[in-house]
């Protein structure tokens, strides 16, 4: 095992809306954006990687945009224009930059971008990891939601579909399962949730089972219910899995839906939260000590050795 001070990971998540300047006034004026959208996610690139600049400053050794950090969330309707938003995951302009920028920095960068799929032409929402400018392979959204709250809609079915389980051949992967892969990196075995996936219990069971020690789950995310589950979700899956689990979200109003995004974003282990170290507004960093998952749990709880599978069948 390695020396407890090798097994601290410092990781670093976004929390910013749209950094696209000059977005229309009103949902009316929105079709005058279709021939900009090389700009729109110009924009937000470049601003990402001055908080991926600031957050290696810092000291991050991880750093995590949050999901479908290209632009706007455009799932709140349904209007075909944001389909050209879609790119490539291994040779479009995001990960193009985002691999230079990881090798510069020598960090992993983790980039939820909105992909399209050049060889079937499909679409999803997907989560391309990067080491140093290697690209490690991705994490394709599994459970896509749509529907509606007391705060407005989300369409994003309209946009993308779930995962097909296609994980490439990514010797990084150490995952068995299709769906959820696992990916070894040089600060700790790391694990994606996008989301909507965040509620389906199986989805942290899978990563965890799979070697996983730090999942994690950007999203974007509004609404009483949704707050008041943001506080509850992961540290009991932290907990029952014993995992380190990093939950972003964008804070503030995006033009011109007006929409607003509560932020919170926040890390959690098996024994509580995570308390951050001080960074600019847009950033949340944090030290976890993955040699917290080696030692004996404090409750005496052991829930891999106790369960007994028999009786949920």
């Amino acid at each position: 095992m390695s020396p407890a001070h090798d097994r601290v990971v410092r990781v670093a998540m976004t929390q910013t809306p749209n950094a696209y300047p000059h977005m229309p006034a009103t949902i009316a004026e929105l079709p005058t954006l279709a021939d900009r959208l090389d700009e729109v996610r110009a924009a937000n690139v470049e601003h990402h990687v001055g908080l991926a600049r600031a957050a290696a400053g810092l000291g991050a050794h991880l750093i995590t945009m949050g999901e479908l950090f290209t632009g706007p969330y455009f799932a709140l309707g349904r209007d075909p224009m944001w389909l050209g938003l879609s790119e490539d995951a291994a040779t479009g302009p995001t990960v193009t930059r985002l691999a230079e920028v990881a090798r510069e920095l020598d960090v992993i960068v983790v980039a939820p971008i909105y992909e399209r799929d050049t060889a079937t032409g499909r679409r999803f929402n997907t989560a391309v990891v990067i080491e140093a400018g290697e690209i490690l392979g991705k994490y394709r959204k599994t459970h896509i939601p749509a529907g509606e709250n007391e705060q407005g809609a989300f369409s994003e079915t309209f946009y993308y579909q779930p995962s097909d389980g296609e994980l490439g051949l990514w010797p990084r992967n150490i995952s068995k399962n299709r769906f959820f892969p696992v990916f070894a990196t040089a600060r700790g075995r790391l694990g994606v949730a996008i989301c909507y996936d965040r509620h389906f219990p199986g989805v942290m069971e899978a990563l965890a089972g799979n070697g996983a020690e730090l999942v994690l789950s950007p999203a974007v995310t509004f609404g009483a219910k949704s707050r008041r589950m943001w506080e509850l979700e992961f540290p009991v899956d932290a907990a029952r899995h014993n995992l380190y689990i990093a939950g972003s979200n964008r804070e503030g109003v995006e033009p011109p839906w007006t929409r607003e995004y509560f932020g919170a974003s926040y890390f959690v282990g098996p024994n509580g939260r995570i308390d951050p170290i001080a960074s600019p507004p847009e950033l949340v960093i944090a030290d976890l000590d993955l040699a917290v998952l080696d030692a004996p749990d404090p409750s005496g709880w052991n829930l891999a050795r106790d369960r007994r599978p028999a009786i949920y069948r």
